[in-house]
């Protein structure tokens, strides 16, 4: 679970000690001491598991990143809900209320929940967002640039690094159209259930319908998930390779700074290395200056 989450119904980001606080002033907590009586030890730290997973369920907010984001030092001891409307931080309050509506007490925002001037934290997020997004209740992916009346194929949510792990990797979705509209009004409580929408995200991305519902990490398919991100691009350039260390389940540092070439080449090395799959030495463009074997660029793919 992540370090920080915002508590939804006061728009508060809550540390870890915060959390725990939130939990043991809670009805849960409450009814949990008083079951906890009646079971074995066992029983009680299964119940504990269960009960805790339960009320720390959370919502993952996917979107493109724009003008006036909010960040940790922004927020912190702040209530979003009584702060500007503007840029990113009316995305943040509209995102938690629409989180809130369905009955979700906690979120996480790529955006505010990280502190961005610590590298050691950037690393460990980094490592750990892949488990992050699959153990999230829901993740809301915002399209902004996507009208009530319009197609989801269209967006540019699609052509962004870091929005393919977003999208394969948690098993509950739901787009949101610029309006904050849930897309095609479906009643679906689960966009990747909708075989409509599931033939919509298959057009944009080119991926199948069996990895968009039950995406494995891996390396599997190893060339065929390069070609999921060859048509993508990063703010940064070597976060096109970095948005795919969790997609192949790997954990390599992240060294910001490096050219992507390095950071590319980096990650293609250990792919061979442990899967020894050779396809995705099959590619057509040019050559890294990392080994002449690879890709300068993932859109040779």
């Amino acid at each position: 679970m992540p370090t920080r989450l915002l508590y939804i119904p006061t728009g508060i980001l809550c540390n870890r000690d915060a959390q725990v606080s939130h939990f043991m002033d809670s009805q849960q907590y409450k009814q949990l001491e008083s079951l906890c009586t009646t079971y074995s030890r066992d029983q009680q730290m299964a119940l504990i598991q269960t009960e805790v997973l339960r009320y720390f369920h959370y919502v993952t907010l996917s979107h493109r990143w724009g003008e006036g984001e909010p960040s940790l030092r922004d927020i912190e001891g702040h209530q979003i809900y009584g702060m500007s409307i503007k840029g990113g931080f009316g995305k943040l309050q509209a995102f938690c209320r629409v989180a809130l509506d369905q009955d979700y007490l906690w979120a996480w925002s790529d955006t505010c929940c990280i502190d961005k001037h610590s590298s050691a934290e950037v690393q460990e997020t980094i490592g750990s967002m892949f488990t992050w997004y699959r153990q999230s209740a829901l993740t809301i992916v915002y399209l902004s640039d996507v009208p009530d009346t319009g197609s989801l194929e269209n967006s540019e949510w699609f052509r962004r690094g870091w929005t393919l792990q977003e999208l394969l990797v948690p098993q509950t979705v739901l787009f949101y159209t610029q309006t904050w509209s849930l897309y095609k009004n479906t009643m679906s409580s689960n966009h990747k259930m909708d075989d409509t929408i599931l033939d919509e995200l298959e057009r944009a991305t080119g991926i199948e319908h069996r990895f968009l519902t039950n995406f494995s990490p891996g390396m599997d398919d190893a060339r065929s998930r390069l070609q999921w991100a060859s048509l993508r691009h990063t703010t940064r350039p070597e976060d096109i390779a970095y948005s795919l260390f969790g997609i192949f389940n790997l954990h390599l540092p992240v060294l910001y700074g490096e050219s992507a070439e390095n950071a590319l080449g980096r990650l293609l090395a250990e792919i061979i290395s442990q899967s020894g799959d050779i396809s995705i030495l099959d590619w057509v463009g040019e050559v890294s200056p990392f080994h002449s074997c690879f890709p300068a660029h993932i859109t040779s793919y």
